[in-house]
């Protein structure tokens, strides 16, 4: 019998994802200084470590071949699974569906799920940022049924979906819990907001050590990190990881005919949390 112990922390790129693990690693550590921003990862290993699927297939693979990653996938998280901890932290930017036959999100491994939304329109541009596009080209990219994250040496195929088809995926009623949080609420109240996702993870919530966890985990905190040691989860493509961290942005910096795109091509899920106007 496998154990149900994944808490997926799932996401479309560039909507707190990040943010809240490390809020999370600090909250864990319980420590008195931040943890650094290098380690958040150990606390939420991702789905589509490339190093994870070549463990599994027993030597080196080729991460671009997506039927064999596909394959291999099952086993991968069965593997996460394993240790038998009553909770495995997996980050995902994949939607919740099946793939070519493989379902991305099986029932049989997964406990609960923390879903992460942000404004499309702020996040399109983030999106544009940390993969090197222009934000024309981002519009289409996160406007696309087919849209994935390539493979690359580090990676296997991320399968993700218009962010309205991504939304959808992960907010559809399911037989295990799904917390879904607004990274709008989590800006605007931080306490409140992370206070959810400690209890939903079955931890008891501690003010002082949620201030400071909070505080650990703040946008200037992470970009000084960011400016001293650089961070490994940054593309190559851009300057920098933590880039503003606002919400609003798009009201300035994203032209008016694209955020009109935006609107038209996802106007029902926007509409549905609160992001229309």
């Amino acid at each position: 019998m496998m154990k149900k112990s994944i808490v997926w922390m799932a996401s479309y790129p560039k909507s707190g994802n990040t943010w809240t693990r490390i809020f999370l690693a600090n909250y864990i550590a319980n420590g008195k200084d931040p943890v650094p921003i290098n380690n958040a990862h150990r606390i939420a290993m991702g789905d589509s470590i490339a190093k994870t699927y070549q463990m599994v297939a027993g030597h080196p693979i080729d991460t671009a071949d997506i039927d064999l990653t596909l394959k291999l996938r099952p086993s991968v998280l069965r593997g996460i699974v394993a240790n038998k901890a009553d909770i495995n932290l997996v980050k995902t930017h994949n939607a919740r569906v099946v793939a070519r036959g493989v379902p991305l999100i099986p029932d049989e491994v997964t406990r609960s799920a923390i879903y992460l939304l942000r404004n499309p329109l702020d996040m399109v541009l983030s999106y544009a940022r940390h993969y090197g596009m222009t934000p024309a080209e981002a519009v289409y990219t996160v406007s696309h049924v087919d849209n994935a994250n390539p493979a690359d040496h580090e990676t296997v195929t991320q399968f993700m979906g218009s962010w309205s088809d991504h939304v959808r995926s992960w907010t559809a009623p399911s037989s295990y819990p799904v917390l879904v949080l607004r990274y709008e609420d989590l800006l605007a109240d931080p306490h409140e907001n992370f206070a959810k996702v400690i209890e939903h993870l079955g931890m008891p919530v501690e003010p002082e050590r949620l201030n400071r966890a909070i505080m650990f985990s703040s946008f200037k905190e992470l970009s000084e990190q960011e400016k001293k040691q650089g961070f490994v989860e940054k593309s190559q493509q851009s300057e920098r990881f933590f880039s503003k961290g606002t919400s609003d942005q798009w009201k300035t910096d994203l032209e008016p005919q694209l955020v009109k795109k935006m609107k038209h091509a996802h106007r029902k899920v926007m509409k549905k949390y609160g992001y229309l106007e």
